[in-house]
């Protein structure tokens, strides 16, 4: 990445939505601007997980002033996540949809494991170099992540379904503070949290930090109260609830450093608070200075770099977990990439995102074998869609099902993606390179060559008379790949000469 190009990272959170522009300047990140608006679309969620249309037009306002800011700014410049309303959020798409057109950018909604891998990369970039093992927890509006970690390397990552918006509407509702109420939210959040404990044993970390929202929110509050600057204390913390108690009412409480944003959802957020510090054993909890949108603009700088993604690491985990023939999963990737190269000799150089899109089905292309040998495409499209791989968002992991899925059988079933020319080709290569591996072996190229006419929508393999009759089998299979093609937008044709 050239030195100087500016960078931004949307956070579509469940309260706020924060807009983070920075320039990168030799490994570093420096703030440019930053923008926050108090949308609570966490609020906006009705009895059946819908989105209501009010929640929806909050979001998408807020996007448009996003987009205006963003004007110039090129795609590759950047990258808006979306969290846990939106994961749960059954009308998404309609949202997003929307959503994407307005902010002219795509929006990924991003599984709960990977939110936390990404919140430790902000926090964990913004503290000074150490080999300190760090606890790091972030209470959102509708979960709370919780990450173990040393120097940049998150080592164990974990998304809970409770924060301070759900637990405000839930045992907060008509803003009432009692005993009871902060009793009753503090024993549901430890319920919810308990299997942390296993997780996140006390002697597995030296220092605690906590991120972003309600973490500022009670810092600023008790720092002005006179508490240490930078820490949250669990003496600090009682202090904080017993002020709410005499208060007795949401609106009635007068405490120097509650913003106006923060006050309908302090209540909830303190009483997770509260329960984490104390399941946990947490004494202090230091106040981290990066967040998601951090974790986010760095993690756009790696992907960069082929050596440092996330998603490389994930890919071979998989492979390795579900035992996954790492010989046949080479020989795929090397095959697919080279007909990619010949179809598409644009796309197909060095840097290509669709190479490494190809990349990762090639390797993980028999991973359902693991279940099952018969339809083991349609296992390993399961897998991917419903597995936690750090450093891809969830319509990421779809797309890739998607191919994986499509890798053999019939191909109706992906009439929509067929569509699209990009994923044709990605498909087309990954089927060839497996018909011409079945063997198991290195295949003969020489005497192929693949061509495409875009305009035309058609695909054709030429071989030589003498490699047909070297590979019968081969040719058999290319036949069978010719007709299938045929009940698609797109053909495929096997010539020999």
């Amino acid at each position: 990445m050239n030195h100087g190009t500016l960078l931004a990272a949307i956070d579509l959170g469940s309260n706020s939505f924060r807009l983070e522009i920075g320039r990168y300047d030799h490994g570093q990140i420096d703030r440019i601007e930053y923008l926050k608006e108090t949308v609570r679309q966490g609020n906006g969620l009705d009895e059946e997980r819908n989105l209501t249309q009010e929640a929806m037009q909050r979001g998408w306002d807020c996007l448009a002033r996003f987009a205006e800011r963003l004007s110039g700014f090129k795609k590759s410049q950047v990258r808006a996540v979306a969290t846990q309303t939106l994961r749960e959020a059954k009308n998404r798409d309609v949202f997003l949809k929307r959503g994407c057109e307005i902010l002219g950018f795509p929006i990924e909604v991003i599984a709960g494991t990977e939110e936390a891998r990404l919140i430790y990369q902000g926090v964990s970039h913004l503290l000074p170099h150490s080999q300190e093992r760090r606890l790091v927890v972030d209470i959102g509006g509708r979960s709370t992540e919780i990450i173990l970690g040393a120097g940049t390397q998150a080592t164990e990552t974990a998304s809970f379904h409770v924060g301070s918006v759900a637990w405000s509407m839930a045992y907060f509702p008509n803003g009432e503070f009692t005993e009871q109420t902060f009793y009753r939210a503090e024993i549901a959040a430890q319920a919810v949290l308990e299997e942390a404990l296993n997780q996140y044993p006390r002697n597995q970390w030296d220092t605690a930090y906590g991120a972003s929202g309600t973490v500022g929110a009670v810092a600023d509050i008790l720092r002005i109260a006179g508490w240490p600057d930078g820490q949250i204390s669990r003496e600090g913390l009682n202090w904080l609830v017993k002020c709410l108690l005499r208060a007795g009412q949401v609106d009635r409480v007068r405490l120097e450093g509650l913003k106006e944003d923060r006050r309908a959802v302090i209540g909830g957020g303190v009483s997770v608070l509260r329960a984490l510090m104390e399941l946990l054993k947490i004494s202090t909890l230091h106040v981290a200075q990066g967040a998601l949108r951090h974790g986010v603009l760095f993690d756009m700088v790696e992907r960069e770099d082929e050596t440092s993604d996330a998603r490389d690491v994930s890919v071979q985990r998989l492979a390795q977990k579900f035992v996954v023939d790492a010989a046949q999963g080479q020989r795929v990737r090397q095959v697919s990439a080279h007909l990619f190269r010949k179809i598409d000799p644009v796309a197909g150089s060095l840097p290509s995102p669709a190479l490494r899109k190809l990349s990762w089905a090639a390797t993980l292309h028999e991973v359902g074998i693991a279940i099952s040998h018969s339809d083991y495409h349609k296992h390993g499209a399961y897998i991917l869609d419903n597995a936690d791989m750090l450093g891809f968002s969830m319509p990421e992991l779809h797309r890739l099902g998607l191919l994986v899925l499509g890798q053999r059988g019939k191909l109706k079933k992906l009439d929509i993606e067929i569509e699209s020319p990009e994923f044709s080709k990605l498909l087309l290569v990954l089927r060839l390179a497996i018909i011409l591996c079945h063997a198991r072996k290195d295949p003969e190229l020489q005497g192929l060559a693949l061509s495409c006419h875009e305009g035309k929508r058609n695909f054709s393999l030429h071989a030589s008379a003498a490699w047909a009759v070297q590979h019968p089998q081969s040719a058999h299979l290319l036949r069978q790949e010719s007709a299938a093609w045929q009940k698609t937008s797109w053909s495929f044709d096997f010539v020999t000469t």
